[in-house]
């Protein structure tokens, strides 16, 4: 028996629901953070964790893949990391024939499924750009060949915003790669206090395993088939080309603030977090809260401010904000309308 679409959001939602309660075991706070990269799996897309040390960014990525019945792969970024050490490497081995010998390439920590990219701004450009094929492509070259990367692949990296000395700054191309950028902000008092009974408890609970690497692609799909009105289209439209300060409909702001904004890769973002938090949420359709819920995290890397909004202390965040208050939302009505005309 086939199961509708609103059935399929509906275990969607419970499903999501449980992998909050166990990740819940482990992670005090930081909702925001694990509905964001939750989202970010469920539409096959990356994610930057940005946080000062100690705010258990890689105990929720690993903690993610223990609910997840999939292979993951953690990669400590230093400064000597060399490109095949995450992609793999060409080594010479001995054929079944005596005296014969032939290249065999031995896969790197890329091949899997999930792939945490620990302060990834410690290592050089070179290195850096190694992972740039991998997250667009979801794939690797090793010498004539063009291997594959498993499905599902997505990289969770983190970074420290805080000490800059001996780190190298992501070039914007390979920012650009990431769906979200996530900050991870420090708990409150509550979750402080709950954090330093847990630890005092010296307990590791065992997280369930929920979802298998065939399950997460259907949801993947499932995701993708979520519709989007004309309507919310045009609100992603308008929302991204304001951000640019050479767009006549960008603000007088944006044009004092903004040395360059967001390209179409943004929208399509917007519009698949979108349908993320919806379908999460047990939805089949997208609301503008919905974009407007993942306006930060997807447009904050992909907005340049110059120095007058740094001697104004005006952050990305900011003009973010006063942008969503300034780009009006459509009116659904009008679309309605448009497209009975058509018909």
């Amino acid at each position: 028996m086939a199961v509708s679409i609103n059935d399929a959001l509906a275990q969607f939602a419970a499903v999501r629901a449980q992998m909050v309660e166990q990740l819940r075991r482990v992670i005090i706070g930081q909702t925001d953070v694990i509905e964001q990269i939750l989202a970010a799996i469920f539409t096959r897309g990356h994610c930057l964790l940005v946080g000062v040390p100690g705010l258990a960014k890689t105990l929720m990525v690993s903690s993610i893949a223990q609910i997840l019945d999939v292979s993951f792969k953690r990669i400590q970024f230093t400064p000597d990391l060399m490109p095949t050490d995450i992609t793999g490497t060409m080594i010479m081995d001995e054929g079944e024939l005596e005296g014969r010998r032939e290249f065999r390439f031995v896969r790197g920590p890329i091949f899997a499924n999930i792939v945490l990219a620990d302060e990834i701004n410690r290592t050089p450009p070179k290195t850096q750009a190694a992972l740039l094929q991998a997250m667009q492509e979801r794939q690797v070259s090793a010498g004539n060949e063009t291997l594959n990367l498993p499905e599902p692949f997505f990289v969770i990296a983190t970074q420290n915003p805080i000490e800059q000395e001996g780190t190298y700054p992501l070039p914007e191309a390979q920012l650009d790669r990431f769906m979200f950028n996530v900050k991870v902000d420090y708990p409150s008092f509550e979750e402080e206090k709950r954090i330093l009974a847990m630890v005092g408890k010296d307990e590791k609970p065992e997280l369930k395993r929920l979802l298998s690497a065939t399950a997460i692609v259907n949801l993947q799909k499932l995701v993708h088939s979520v519709p989007v009105g004309e309507f919310v289209h045009d609100f992603i439209v308008r929302l991204v080309r304001a951000t640019r300060p050479r767009d006549p409909s960008a603000p007088e702001f944006i044009r004092k603030f903004v040395d360059w904004g967001a390209g179409p890769r943004a929208g399509i973002n917007l519009q698949a977090a979108g349908k993320a938090f919806a379908a999460m949420d047990g939805r089949f359709s997208v609301a503008i809260d919905d974009i407007k819920k993942a306006a930060i995290p997807v447009l904050r890397h992909r907005i340049s401010t110059n120095f007058q909004a740094q001697a104004e202390g005006k952050s990305p965040e900011d003009i973010i904000d006063a942008l969503l208050k300034h780009v009006s939302e459509p009116e659904p009505a009008k679309y309605v309308t448009s497209a009975k005309k058509r018909l």
